[in-house]
């Protein structure tokens, strides 16, 4: 998979450098021959990330150009390894937004770096398409506890997203989105209100207030409330975000969103079961209202995903919560309806297949 290679027999101005960290590399890939590494281990982790998917693509963009008599023959290579590059910097993009999803960050590196490095490749220095790559390298140390770097690499994204007028309001609700993330991990509450405030209203410009990425910004927001230990504020936001929150909208989404929304609704669930244990008898029937209405949209989140077991749980703890609040006996019938009918699909799973 790799072989030695010894920098002194470079020719000169022909430096080869780690893949990953940009050292002198004494390794090369044996399959592509046109990437290099400092040791096995960035090696390794390259290949993991996504040099094992990139491995091909990477010999037609690295390897020597061809000499061509013609300019049009020359133009024509440089605009299929410009595309080329596009398709590298797609693929390791998703590769890496795909791993962060999944709580892989050290795995989402190198992707990034990548996707960085094409996009580098193909629309110049301080172009605002460095961005998207920016937040997932600031997202991946983020989840691996490095917030110096991932501050340094919102820096980045944040001056670029200045100096460029008309930019897009997806990168702007991204962009805030995680610098809230990161002012919130460092204990910065008040600025990190502030960019989710930001990421809100950019997410509801260009997907609705009703979207399920713009509810992200309101559950987010609702969170750092409660860092602060204001619970009240913080479940009155988690009410806005069910509100909002359309379940069968979430089911056009991709798996990091579905994942996201299980995630809120189990976040608010439990802070609505913690407002039972905390609420003096005015605010109870309330919270149990609450309570009931979310288990009964996990009931729901969960019949739709197939997954009948965690809907009958859901169903049954939004049944119990109902029957504890008066004023949610309305929905008492629905819920009931949506456990005979997940019981129903239990049974027929049941149902032993008939041998022909």
């Amino acid at each position: 998979m790799s072989a030695t290679i010894n920098p002194l027999a470079n020719p000169k101005g022909g430096k080869k450098l780690c893949e990953l960290c940009q050292k002198p590399a004494y390794l090369q890939c044996t399959k592509c021959r046109v990437t290099y590494y400092c040791d096995v281990a960035h090696q390794q982790a390259d290949w993991n990330s996504i040099h094992n998917k990139a491995c091909e693509l990477l010999i037609l963009i690295r390897s020597p150009a061809p000499l061509h008599s013609w300019q049009t023959d020359r133009d024509h290579h440089h605009m299929q390894t410009q595309k080329r590059l596009e398709q590298l910097m797609e693929l390791s993009h998703a590769e890496s937004k795909r791993r962060v999803s999944e709580g892989k960050y050290e795995e989402a590196l190198p992707a990034a770096q990548l996707s960085l490095r094409c996009a580098m490749d193909v629309y110049g220095p301080n172009a605002v398409e460095h961005v998207p790559a920016y937040l997932l390298l600031a997202e991946a140390n983020m989840g691996l506890g490095f917030l110096s770097q991932a501050e340094g690499y919102l820096s980045k994204a944040q001056w670029t997203t200045m100096k460029t007028l008309g930019c897009s309001q997806v990168i702007l609700h991204q962009l805030h989105r995680t610098l809230g993330r990161l002012y919130t991990a460092t204990g910065r509450y008040r600025s990190a209100l502030l960019h989710f405030a930001n990421d809100i209203f950019h997410a509801s410009e260009e997907f609705g207030l009703n979207s399920v990425v713009s509810a992200g910004g309101y559950f987010l927001m609702a969170n750092v409330f409660v860092k602060e230990e204001k619970p009240d504020i913080a479940i009155s936001l988690y009410s806005q975000v069910h509100q909002h929150l359309h379940l069968y909208d979430a089911f056009t989404q991709n798996e990091a969103q579905l994942a996201e929304v299980d995630q809120m609704l189990n976040v608010m669930l439990e802070a609505q079961q913690q407002g039972v244990n905390t609420h003096q008898s005015a605010m109870l029937s309330h919270s149990l209202g609450q309570s009931a209405l979310l288990s009964h949209s996990l009931a729901m989140f969960w019949f739709l995903c197939r997954d009948h077991s965690k809907a009958l749980d859901f169903g049954r703890k939004a049944a119990e919560f109902s029957r504890q609040c008066e004023e949610q006996n309305s929905l008492a019938e629905s819920i009931q309806s949506l456990i005979q009918e997940v019981e129903k699909h239990i049974t027929i799973q049941q149902i032993p297949t008939i041998q022909q």
